[in-house]
């Protein structure tokens, strides 16, 4: 198969960009900074493009190079995170978040829409995160990006479904990726039910063999989530700011 993978130069993308290498597929990763792409072997089925995903012709450009006669799988995997829980964000810092989770994700989505619907056939599968699947005022700016992509994600499942392209949403809790460990000054004993890049590479590739709707993992904060998702929105509101200074103190 042919698999593009927006921001796939490190963390979660890259996990699944190497257990697909060592399936014996064809995968194109993007990223800011292919500089940090570190593997432990040659890959000669890989290719690698330095692009931002927010350049919409740039990264049209690269999916053309990668698989202008078929491209299988689309999987959208950039991400821009900057805490505004107790802080207010620069222009820059909330723009960059808007750029790459909303604007960026939707770029890949309609290059990869483009091209499968002209196949008749194809995979998008959209990275987002479980703090996406809470509703509450006080959310942070990354939670309402990451919720805003789960609804245009649907939206696409909803109008691709009669033509042959599979949407699969996925909503990941904790995965210990350099991003994570390098906000939390590697200390991530307050980031619950924590699980590796290459637990959740298996998960989502899994899912996507399985043409799933959605996927949330792991288990335990699914279930979290579904009490959270009870709960009066003032309420959650409450506890989740607890929980964010909760995590703050060193």
């Amino acid at each position: 198969m042919n698999i593009f993978i927006a921001g796939g130069t490190s963390g979660i993308g890259f996990a699944i960009a190497v257990n697909y290498l060592n399936a014996g597929h064809r995968v194109g990763i993007c990223g800011r900074d292919t500089r940090k792409v570190r593997l432990d072997k040659d890959y000669p089925l890989l290719k690698m493009y330095q692009l931002d995903v927010y350049d919409k012709k740039a990264l049209d450009t690269a999916v053309s190079d990668f698989a202008d006669d078929r491209l299988d799988i689309m999987i959208v995997s950039a991400g821009n995170y900057s805490d505004s829980s107790f802080r207010k964000l620069s222009y820059r810092e909330s723009t960059d978040m808007l750029k790459v989770n909303i604007a960026g994700a939707v770029n890949a989505m309609e290059i990869a829409r483009e091209k499968m619907y002209r196949q008749q056939r194809g995979h998008i599968a959209v990275i987002t995160s479980v703090s996406g699947l809470l509703d509450y005022p006080k959310a942070t700016i990354y939670s309402k990006s990451k919720r805003a992509l789960i609804q245009i994600a649907d939206a696409y499942q909803a109008a691709l479904s009669g033509f042959g392209i599979n949407v699969t949403i996925i909503a990941p809790g904790y995965v210990n990726t350099p991003k994570l460990r390098e906000l939390n000054e590697n200390d991530l004993s307050k980031k619950p039910f924590v699980v590796s890049c290459e637990y959740a590479a298996n998960i989502i590739i899994e899912g996507i063999e399985k043409k799933k709707d959605m996927i949330i993992f792991p288990s335990k904060m699914k279930y979290l989530i579904r009490f959270l998702s009870c709960l009066p929105s003032g309420l959650l509101s409450f506890i989740m700011q607890k929980k964010a200074r909760w995590s703050q103190k060193r």
